[in-house]
């Protein structure tokens, strides 16, 4: 269930405002598989190729991005297969401003569209405080 007014699981209320990313900046995100996590960002404008399978089909495809954040993710202790889709806020209370929407991760690594250009893209804007 999706609240009205922003709260996320073990994060609380979020911000309406959204924040770049910035090197080393400490983000936080809660999933599906991992729960509530806390990191921080390694990279910016990386270009990641990204490897899917179709589940119809069971074949393989990859897919390039550009312009990424990438999120530190050692051993898989910040996401995990399950979180794509949630949301990484600044570490901070209260009310974090969204920097990304994570997608992808591997055993050393996570990987966040800039939450501007998915909602510049989608035409959406942010709920919250």
């Amino acid at each position: 269930m999706v609240r009205t007014d922003g709260a996320i699981l073990g994060i609380g209320p979020i911000s309406r405002n959204t924040s770049g990313a910035s090197l080393n900046q400490q983000a936080q995100k809660s999933g599906r598989s991992t729960g509530l996590t806390h990191s921080f960002v390694l990279g910016l404008n990386a270009t990641v190729n990204v490897v899917f399978t179709r589940e119809c089909h069971g074949t393989t495809y990859q897919k390039t991005f550009h312009g990424q954040i990438v999120v530190t993710n050692p051993l898989e202790t910040f996401v995990r297969a399950g979180d794509s889709g949630s949301l990484l806020v600044e570490d901070i209370s209260p009310n974090p401003r969204a920097i990304g929407l994570l997608f992808a991760g591997n055993k050393s690594s996570a990987f966040a569209n800039p939450i501007d250009e998915v909602l510049n893209f989608l035409g959406a804007s942010m709920v919250g405080n």
